[in-house]
């Protein structure tokens, strides 16, 4: 473990990262009761910032917290950018601030915490199944919250599979999300990706991607309902469709192995990959 390149920013100003910071009581250590959001960072600036901070305020309604604050949230951003030096990913979280030791919250103000720190994202992507799925029906389904040991599990066992991510369906047999990404499935001539009624997260790179692609006359679009199933993945090893994974420090990436097979990456999803790259380099904050 290293903390060599992160730089951290709380209370108003810049700590070193092994310096203590949360109370034994904050409610977002004790229960996971908090909300955040991974920024890529592109020529020393945050990429998308400002749907970033939509969504960030989108979860902590969603969750029953007030809307936290975005001036100190972006006086955080742009103090530990300044400080720092080889970055590649922000995070931002925001917690509910002290609490019981129980899921009960009590009036406290938040915790914000800004995080900055280098990423080198595989330009490329292996994948497994998983046995456990997203519940579409969740109190907190399609909010970014920190309650992520979910996540680290399942990823942990694609790891496990030498995998670089997995993918979930929901619990009616629909393909919906990997741990930290959104899917797009290539087949007959279009790239699909899930709908939000599957529980996955509304992606902010996934949305560009829609945003963008439309933009340029190419055929991507979110899914309608029971169009993509789960067992679509068996297509894919088949050699009839293709996968490629959005994420906010990783972009586009196609999926070259699922379940320990090369896969084929589509040419579809290589356009939109170069379409992404273009519009980034363009616009930091679209």
């Amino acid at each position: 473990m290293s903390t060599e390149g992160i730089v951290v920013w709380a209370d108003g100003r810049l700590r070193d990262p092994a310096e203590p910071l949360l109370s034994p009581l904050d409610h977002g250590l004790t229960v996971g009761d908090g909300v955040f959001e991974t920024c890529g960072v592109v020529r020393g600036r945050p990429f998308a910032l400002t749907r970033h901070l939509r969504r960030l305020r989108q979860s902590a309604v969603g969750i029953g917290l007030a809307p936290p604050d975005e001036d100190l949230i972006r006086e955080g951003v742009e103090a530990v950018l300044a400080a720092g030096t080889n970055l590649g990913r922000l995070r931002i979280t925001v917690t509910a601030g002290l609490g019981p030791l129980g899921s009960g919250r009590w009036a406290s103000p938040q915790t914000v915490l800004v995080l900055a720190g280098p990423a080198q994202p595989a330009d490329v992507v292996r994948v497994v199944r998983v046995p456990w799925v997203r519940n579409e029906r969740s109190a907190v389904a399609g909010l970014k919250t920190t309650s992520y040991a979910e996540n680290a599990v399942v990823l942990a066992h694609a790891r496990s599979r030498g995998a670089d991510e997995a993918l979930l369906a929901n619990t009616v047999g629909e393909l919906c999300e990997g741990t930290a990404t959104n899917v797009f499935v290539e087949r007959d001539g279009e790239l699909l990706t899930p709908g939000l009624h599957t529980g996955c997260l509304a992606g902010i790179t996934r949305e560009l991607v829609l945003e963008w692609s439309a933009e340029a006359g190419l055929p991507v679009r979110e899914a309608a309902p029971g169009e993509l199933a789960y067992a679509v993945l068996d297509e894919v090893l088949a050699g009839r469709a293709h996968l490629g994974l959005t994420g906010s420090v990783r972009t586009v990436a196609p999926v070259v192995e699922l379940d320990g097979a090369p896969v084929a990456p589509g040419p579809l999803t290589q356009r939109v990959r170069e379409l992404y790259a273009e519009r980034e380099a363009a616009d930091l904050d679209p």
